[in-house]
């Protein structure tokens, strides 16, 4: 049967298609259309309306006036679905072949072609694929279809994923959507440095609700829940390099770090916080400073009787020397490990992802060199608010750190950032450029969706309103691993922890890249 027309091409040029829309077609921007061609048809999507009509503007206006002044109500136009219509400009996103096979168009649809809204049926050309993270469901305007949308997770994760929004568009639900999908896949390990402990579900659903939870999920906290791990690190387990990028140190407090690890190994920082003299190559000065930044980051200090002490309990001279070799092997077998950083400043909490991003990473480099890397799986790390470590002027200041090289060099060792920010602009276009996948969500800034649109594996350069007029839970996905944009929408976390806590037998169709 078929379907419902909705407008017809008129006019236009490659990128910028004017269609006509038929009285009560209904298109909206953002929405996906279809142009049926001989043994096939191309996909379209809406980016812009204006208002087209028959009838010279002063003649308009001075019938709107008569009618707005009383003057005659009776008042109205000759045929107006004929005379008044809506423009919609749309682009052509994908040519569909009779045999299914999947082209970029190069052409125009056929001039006069008829359009109607985009069904289930153009999409079952899709498979699911291996390795599958769960986005959500196709989205056309408003209208939400009953396709879902994976993208292969060993490709994407490894090549990096970019999640901007503004705040409230739902980026943690995205990424708790994204997590449950995957938490039984042993092919992909995920670290999460979680600042506000929602992931894991303390105080309600959450990843620990998933039945794979207990084989794949590792959850540790400075307060720990029942059945979970307690947050220490042993101070002998950090080196000097685990600062690199994340505390800024003078050139001075730099050589001093070195003169004490060269002198003291794994017990450098408690030779530092003693003030241990080591001869005039460190002055008192430099010396006293490292004391200051070492006391606020890692809460480490000597007390009134002269014993060494933490007070932040993350981070220990007794306790904690296993932490970072359990939580790298369990990212080595595929495990989901959620670091509950909620309690700590921003610079321990960027060291401890710091440490175990850099054991993980520089472990993964032996493996490529010893031939065995293809056994192990994908690991990809959450850092939130990424401009924190990714951004132009941290990395001007303080140098590059383990996630700016991660970010660089990381696909080459299958170790990936999912990197979330409400400021993309702030991120060097080099980086930017690394994410092969980004999931755009709402953002009413101008400069923010420029700066996405730049670095998209797409051509955006016409979706600046779609962006701005995305909804909570409304996304485009961007990415070298799906064949155009794709509007999804992303379902609400706690129904979608219901619905497959419960799952209905029901046939599906399935998008993929």
């Amino acid at each position: 049967m078929a379907l419902e027309v909705s407008g017809q091409i008129i006019a236009g040029k490659t990128g910028q298609i004017l269609a006509r829309e038929k009285a009560g077609g209904e298109i909206e921007i953002g929405d996906l259309l279809v142009a049926e061609e001989d043994g096939g048809y191309v996909i379209l999507q809406a980016y812009e309306l204006v208002y087209g009509s028959q009838v010279p503007q002063l003649v308009r206006e001075l019938l709107a006036g008569m009618k707005l002044e009383g003057m005659g109500a009776d008042l109205d136009f000759l045929e107006p679905q004929l005379r008044n219509y809506v423009i919609a400009q749309i682009k052509a996103l994908l040519r569909v072949g009779k045999n299914n096979e999947l082209k970029i168009p190069k052409t125009l649809p056929r001039f006069f072609s008829t359009i109607r809204h985009v069904a289930e049926k153009d999409l079952l050309f899709l498979t699911k694929p291996g390795s599958p993270v769960y986005l959500g469901k196709v989205r056309s305007g408003s209208k939400v279809l009953d396709v879902d949308v994976y993208v292969n997770g060993k490709d994407m994760l490894t090549h990096h994923v970019l999640i901007p929004a503004t705040t409230g568009r739902g980026k943690s639900n995205l990424v708790k959507v994204m997590l449950w999908s995957v938490l039984a896949q042993d092919c992909l390990g995920i670290l999460v440095l979680d600042p506000h402990d929602e992931y894991y579900g303390r105080h309600g659903k959450g990843l620990k609700d998933h039945s794979a939870a207990k084989q794949s999920l590792l959850y540790y906290s400075t307060n720990p829940v029942a059945g979970t791990n307690t947050l220490v690190i042993n101070l002998r387990s950090i080196l000097p390099s685990h600062f690199q990028g994340i505390v800024e140190f003078t050139d001075a407090q730099h050589d001093a770090i070195s003169l004490y690890y060269s002198r003291f190994r794994d017990q450098w920082i408690e030779n530092i916080v003693r003030g241990t003299d080591i001869g005039d190559a460190v002055a008192p000065r430099t010396l006293e400073v490292l004391k200051r930044k070492f006391d606020n980051v890692l809460g480490v200090y000597i007390d009134d009787s002269g014993d060494f002490q933490c007070r932040s309990g993350v981070f220990s001279d007794t306790a904690g020397l296993a932490t970072t070799r359990e939580i790298t092997k369990a990212l080595e077998d595929g495990k989901k490990v959620i670091i509950d950083t909620s309690r700590l400043l921003d610079e321990a909490e960027l060291l401890i992802g710091s440490i175990i991003s850099g054991g993980i990473f520089h472990r993964y480099q032996a493996y490529k060199s010893e031939g065995t890397l293809d056994e192990k799986p994908v690991v990809s790390v959450v850092i939130e608010e990424a401009p924190r470590v990714l951004g132009a002027d941290v990395l001007a200041a303080r140098g590059d750190n383990i996630y700016s090289t991660i970010a660089r060099e990381g696909r080459k060792f299958k170790v990936g950032l999912i990197a979330i920010t409400q400021l993309v602009s702030l991120i060097p276009r080099t980086i930017l450029a690394n994410m092969n996948t980004k999931i755009i969500l709402g953002n009413e800034l101008a400069a923010e969706r420029q700066a996405v649109m730049e670095s998209a594996a797409q051509d955006l350069s016409s979706d600046d309103r779609t962006i701005a007029s995305l909804d909570k839970g409304e996304a485009i996905v961007s990415s070298n691993f799906t064949r155009f944009a794709v509007p999804i929408q992303i379902p609400l976390f706690e129904k979608y922890v219901e619905e497959n806590v419960q799952p209905k037998e029901k046939n599906k169709t399935v998008f993929v890249g």
